[in-house]
């Protein structure tokens, strides 16, 4: 009788609220401050870029938020997504670790994004705005808005970083189908490679200067890691459909936190599970960040967070996992990490791209450069527990397809990536 790797839930079992993980926190978040005054802000001072429901969510320490119907009816076209078991690539590792991973890269946009991004969209037509404006690094969120501004029949414009641009055309191509506005970023120096700081400037400009304009942001807010919870509730009903117990480690890449913290949150509360952030050794924020306020944007325009940064300034190097080149991290993350309930660690992007390309020769499908960050993480977990000859229940979150990302791995297959 064969194996069963793949586990699937009915539409209506999609999960109707979202897990807030803020009453189970080591310690109390600390507020963010308005950038001029340095006093924490309210909810007035977040008015002209947020819908107040968002709002709403940003701050509440409700445990549960009910998911909107008319939200559920468009996640229901893609979730509950599968949980598949990695067996292929277990038995290539030669491990006894079993290695399960939640397949976001069957939404229409091939990423995790979408969860917030049609919740977000949502909120925003039922005030009345009719135009979003939004920072994108690789592209992943950009097509995700892009997606649920047409099915809300909204504007959207997105400041896309300008190494991503001319890196990734496709993905410029998905948000334009889609009804999305493209300019490289940042707007005002064609010689700048961008980053996700510098993006989030022009898209904060944007929206702080039009009446029909909000910001709607992909990661790093409380709100938008709430909504991706999803991935790890339905995660943790198909385990149990695996016959397994909670998983020893959960693991996610990390730029801002939002796929990190859809798998990893809803565990948080499980004493003896591990939760593991995996970044870019070329922005290493969580591993050698300083946690402290800082501005989530280049210019200076947004609130200051209390978070793990590498400085607000700090342009990254152009990697191809350019949806993780970002100067700081949630709140909610750093706040684990600090109180040592997360772990963090760091890859170059060479024998990041070593481990994409071997899930693929054993798995088959082709993960997106920021994707393969967990993966890296997952095998080397899984190679720790052959060493000790240990059974272990690996689980990560494979976040997007690598299928616009080609350009990536013809320069790794032919010895052009910088490593």
């Amino acid at each position: 009788m064969t194996a069963v790797d793949r586990w699937t839930l009915p539409a209506d079992r999609i999960p109707p609220a979202w897990f807030n993980v803020v009453p189970h926190l080591p310690a109390p978040l600390q507020p963010p401050l308005h950038p001029a005054t340095r006093q924490p802000v309210g909810p007035d001072d977040l008015a002209p870029l947020f819908p107040m429901a968002l709002i709403g969510q940003e701050v509440t320490t409700e445990p549960w938020v009910d998911v909107p119907g008319e939200v559920l009816d468009i996640l229901r076209t893609w979730r509950p997504t599968p949980l598949v078991r990695a067996r292929r690539l277990e038995q290539a590792l030669g491990t006894p670790a079993r290695i399960y991973f939640k397949d976001e890269s069957v939404s229409p946009a091939g990423s995790h994004k979408p969860n917030t991004a049609v919740a977000q969209a949502f909120y925003n037509k039922q005030e009345g705005v009719t135009r979003l404006a939004t920072e994108t690094g690789a592209g992943q969120w950009g097509s995700a808005l892009s997606l649920a501004c047409a099915l809300f029949g909204l504007e959207c414009k997105v400041y896309m970083v300008r190494a991503s641009y001319d890196q990734k055309p496709y993905r410029r191509v998905m948000m334009e189908t889609w009804g999305g506005s493209v300019v490289p970023s940042p707007v005002d120096d064609p010689g700048h490679p961008g980053s996700l700081g510098t993006a989030i400037s022009d898209a904060v400009r944007d929206a702080a200067t039009r009446d029909d304009t909000h910001y709607a942001l992909g990661s790093v807010l409380n709100h938008v890691l709430l909504h991706q919870t999803v991935i790890g509730l339905e995660a943790k009903e198909q385990l149990a459909l695996a016959g397994e117990g909670l998983p020893d480690v959960v693991i996610g890449s990390c730029g801002g936190g939002s796929n990190l913290g859809g798998i990893a949150l809803p565990f948080v509360p499980d004493a003896g599970v591990r939760l593991m952030a995996v970044e870019p050794s070329s922005c290493p924020t969580l591993t050698s960040g300083r946690f402290e306020y800082d501005f989530g944007d280049t210019a200076g325009m947004t609130p200051l967070l209390a978070m793990y940064t590498l400085g607000h300034e700090f342009v990254p190097p152009p990697i191809h996992a350019g949806g993780l080149r970002y100067h700081g991290d949630a709140p909610i993350i750093s706040n684990l990490v600090q109180a040592g309930r997360m772990e963090a660690v760091a890859y170059p992007q060479g024998t990041v791209f070593e481990a994409a390309v071997q899930f693929a020769r054993t798995q088959g499908s082709i993960p997106a450069p920021e994707t393969a960050h967990a993966i890296r993480g997952a095998i080397d977990e899984a190679l720790l527990a052959k060493e000790e000859g240990a059974e272990r229940v690996i689980l990560f979150s494979y976040s997007g397809h690598g299928l616009l990302d080609l350009g990536a791995y013809d320069d790794y297959l032919h010895d052009r990536l910088e490593v």
